[in-house]
């Protein structure tokens, strides 16, 4: 059995790693005393969990409670590349206990055979890594994991999958619709279309369900499809800012700099760096 203290000091309440992961066979299945969640940043990774082996594609996330016993390899030939933070049963615990409500039975807390493993792509998928990668630099004090858990559990899901028990269906298939680059180029406008329904209908029923206006909810989208170019092509910010369907560069970095807390050019030379295994 992994256990926490083994990778942190008293001082600190969690661990991030980086991980290019070994196409080499794992010497053995591992259970830990601690919650783990990783993501697929890169590759496939072949996973070994509670006697189940599945291959994991990227932006597959998975909640590792204690006791699941788990290994992973690489698939042979392709570089594997996880973000994996471990933090303390004492976390997870005040969190579910907080949060019942919200938590229990989801998450880390599934009662299943398996843990939950959930498929981001696209802009969730971007919005799991920088947070994710945001730890690499932060205090690593009990408030920040607890502010990086709610987080990836409340807000990286994406606002129309956690609206679905209770916005109409057109709202849902127009926030999923928007995802896609034909219509987020068009801004707010390409939202309101894909609804059918009034701008003022439109503009009430998302700010009510989504907590964002039609031209938030859209830039929001179209800066998560910048960060993803950011960090997987060398094209130019202007370029990608063109891409994105925002013509004016100076409005391109204000939103980048909203969202991500940081420059375009900065997060990509962040978003390049590697841990290796240890």
């Amino acid at each position: 059995m992994f256990k926490i203290d083994t990778y942190i000091p008293d001082s600190d309440a969690f661990h991030f790693a980086r991980i290019e992961v070994s196409d080499t066979p794992p010497l053995l299945e591992h259970s830990h005393d601690f919650y783990e969640l990783f993501l697929v940043e890169q590759g496939q990774v072949h996973h070994w969990i509670n006697g189940l082996e599945e291959l994991l594609e990227p932006g597959q996330l998975t909640f590792i409670r204690p006791l699941d016993r788990h290994a992973m390899q690489a698939a042979p030939g392709i570089t594997a590349r996880i973000l994996n933070v471990m933090f303390r049963q004492s976390t997870a615990d005040h969190l579910v206990s907080r949060y019942h409500a919200d938590m229990a039975g989801k998450f880390f807390w599934s009662p299943a055979e398996f843990p939950a493993s959930i498929r981001l792509a696209g802009p969730q998928k971007e919005r799991a890594v920088n947070a994710m990668l945001s730890l690499q630099s932060s205090h690593r004090g009990l408030a920040r994991i607890e502010h990086f858990l709610m987080s990836i559990m409340t807000h990286v899901l994406d606002a129309s999958a956690s609206a679905q028990d209770r916005a109409p269906a057109w709202l849902i298939q127009a926030a999923q619709a928007a995802q896609d680059p034909r219509v987020f180029r068009r801004g707010a406008e390409g939202l309101i279309t894909a609804a059918g329904r009034s701008q003022a209908h439109v503009c009430r029923e998302t700010r009510r369900h989504l907590g964002l206006s039609p031209t938030q909810y859209v830039n929001r989208i179209r800066i998560q499809h910048a960060a993803m170019l950011l960090s997987g092509t060398a094209r130019p910010v202007a370029t990608i800012a063109e891409d994105c369907g925002i013509e004016n560069l100076s409005y391109f970095h204000r939103l980048f700099r909203d969202q991500y807390g940081t420059t375009p050019r900065r997060y990509r030379a962040r978003h390049a760096k590697t841990e290796p295994i240890v």
